[in-house]
């Protein structure tokens, strides 16, 4: 794969947010629109909730800022009270959804999360809940933090790449720190959902977060590009800090690994030069573009890289 940075393309500092996590795009005739997660703040901690900003389908100029967000509240007490991260659109025959990546706080530990599911009647300006529980969320094997849900339909199946918790470790420095990993489940109408009871990333290390999976088919193959980094003092060492993984696989259920294939590498300076992380893949008419978060996991914008085939 070989990928041309395109930079930074939207500024949080341009429109006065704290934020721009997790864009995510849906392609419309004449324009795109990527919704991302921003946040407000709610005493001494934030609140993150989904906006979006359209683009020409070259995403050479901005048309458009929302000016509200796409989605109410998540409900006192539910999966999602405290916040919407990352946000997932799907178009599905007339039908444009969004799968909910929902955190509320915890005691003992941080937060815990669940994905849920919403639908736009008014051409994704909002969106309205199926319901205020999640459609996916932890289960036997899969204790805690369910979240990242990525789908998309191929061959008339619902497929969704998620991550969940492993474990939770007590830090000295820091408040319990948590290990995730990726996980996929399908469906055959996108709500009621078959998990495949496996982590299918392999790991390189114990304490490998693995994050943000997003799928594309290229020909015959099927890519993912997700982030991944260190459990432990991952905010503010580069060296621990989010990286861009890649895998790929030719039947969705086997995947295979391989970084030095991926194309992406940290910038030597700049808003990316120290993470790079929350990547989201998709075709534009002959193009294939990456969308993805740099430092401070969004906190100054996110930028985009362009796939260069061989012949050009």
């Amino acid at each position: 794969m070989k990928w041309v940075k395109q930079g930074m393309i939207f500024s949080t500092d341009q429109f006065n947010l704290i934020y721009a996590k997790s864009p995510q795009a849906i392609i419309f005739d004449n324009f795109i629109r990527v919704y991302f997660s921003t946040c407000r703040k709610d005493g001494d901690k934030l609140v993150s909730y989904v906006s979006f900003v359209d683009y020409d389908k070259r995403f050479t100029s901005i048309i458009n800022v929302s000016k509200h967000p796409v989605l109410e509240d998540g409900m006192l007490g539910c999966y999602d009270e405290h916040g919407i991260f990352p946000f997932s659109p799907l178009r599905h025959e007339s039908k444009l959804l969004g799968y909910i990546s929902g955190w509320t706080r915890r005691v003992s530990v941080s937060c815990d999360s669940g994905i849920g599911l919403a639908e736009s009647h008014d051409n994704g300006d909002s969106f309205i809940r199926y319901g205020n529980g999640p459609v996916l969320s932890s289960s036997l094997n899969e204790p805690f933090l369910v979240i990242d849900g990525f789908v998309r339909v191929f061959s008339g199946v619902f497929h969704m790449w998620y991550i969940y918790g492993t474990s939770w470790h007590e830090s000295p420095a820091t408040e319990p720190e948590r290990t995730y990993r990726i996980a996929h489940a399908t469906s055959k109408d996108g709500i009621n959902w078959d998990k495949e009871g496996k982590l299918i990333i392999e790991a390189k290390s114990k304490f490998e977060c693995q994050a943000l999976p997003s799928v594309i088919k290229i020909g015959e193959i099927y890519y993912m590009y997700f982030c991944y980094r260190d459990t432990f003092d991952f905010r503010f060492n580069k060296n621990n800090s989010y990286r861009i993984g890649y895998a790929y696989s030719y039947d969705l259920v086997s995947w295979s690994r391989s970084e030095n294939l991926s194309g992406l590498e940290l910038s030597n300076n700049g808003w990316d030069s120290e993470m790079m992380c929350y990547p989201h893949l998709m075709q534009v008419d002959e193009n294939i573009y990456l969308l993805y978060n740099g430092n401070l996991f969004g906190r100054y914008g996110f930028g985009l890289a362009k796939l260069i085939n061989n012949n050009q």
